[in-house]
């Protein structure tokens, strides 16, 4: 079974979808977009779960938090908090010496 076949069935059939010519019209039916927003905004609206209800304060508390965290610790972050250069950590030392202070 040649589905290359020119006289297959499917051949001939694919053959006569591709030059029939597509006349539909795509568009919309009137009034469709006003429907669909009055049917929307006509629903009740559920009530809203314990998580819902708070994952927006959560976020809020959670974004301060990071603000203050970045004020209480720019000094370490801009690293002017009065080192001196004996103090200064090179990146080619070995931080598990550093940190231990093992040196």
């Amino acid at each position: 079974m040649n589905s290359n076949d020119p006289k297959h069935p499917w051949s001939r059939l694919a053959a006569a979808a591709r030059r029939a010519p597509d006349d539909r019209d795509t568009a919309a039916p009137f009034g469709f977009a006003t429907r669909v927003a009055a049917l929307a905004f006509a629903q009740e609206r559920k009530v809203a779960s314990l998580f819902e209800r708070f994952a927006l304060r959560a976020v809020g508390v959670s974004c301060l938090l990071a603000l203050l965290s970045v004020a209480v610790n720019y000094s370490a972050l801009t690293g002017t908090a009065g080192t001196t250069a004996e103090e200064e950590i090179l990146p080619t030392d070995d931080a598990v010496n550093v940190v231990l202070d093992l040196s």
